[in-house]
């Protein structure tokens, strides 16, 4: 289990670091258009975030199970 937790941040770092890396002007303004959210706005996309990974991962988990 825990080299399974290690293998996932490390893939989320990598992923993390594809689009800073090919387009940062995208990344700069995607980050500005961030900055300007409210509170509510920022907790819904971590919210809508979670819950896609979380529904992601019990598919996955269901399918090799």
């Amino acid at each position: 289990m825990g080299s399974s937790l290690w293998i996932a941040v490390a893939l989320m770092l990598v992923l993390e670091g594809v689009l800073p890396f090919l387009m940062p002007r995208v990344w700069r303004d995607t980050f500005r258009r961030l900055i300007e959210m409210t509170d509510g706005q920022i907790r819904f996309v971590g919210l809508a975030s979670m819950l896609i990974g979380l529904l992601l991962l019990l598919a996955l988990t269901s399918l090799r199970g």
